[in-house]
């Protein structure tokens, strides 16, 4: 579930080439505080993809919300988080 969830999250990543130095930023609006800045494109994805992932454990972790995406919503049942 929570790989499904990572992959649907990047596919609503945005990205943009930044005027000032040439290099990539990416976000996904969804997750609040999820960006990246890269020299390439696939630099990018890959930094959004690792800051993704650290977010969502940390939301986890932290018993915080995690908006929906396309619906979905992980979650972690306590049997399995002990």
């Amino acid at each position: 579930m929570l790989s499904q969830y990572l992959q649907t999250a990047m596919r609503h990543a945005r990205y943009e080439i930044l005027r000032d130095d040439g290099s990539f930023y990416g976000e996904i609006q969804e997750c609040q505080g999820v960006y990246a800045n890269a020299a390439t494109l696939e630099n990018c994805r890959e930094e959004l993809a690792e800051v993704l992932e650290d977010w969502l454990l940390f939301r986890i972790y932290h018993h915080l919300a995690i908006p929906p995406i396309e619906g979905m919503t992980p979650s972690v049942r306590k049997e399995m988080a002990a």
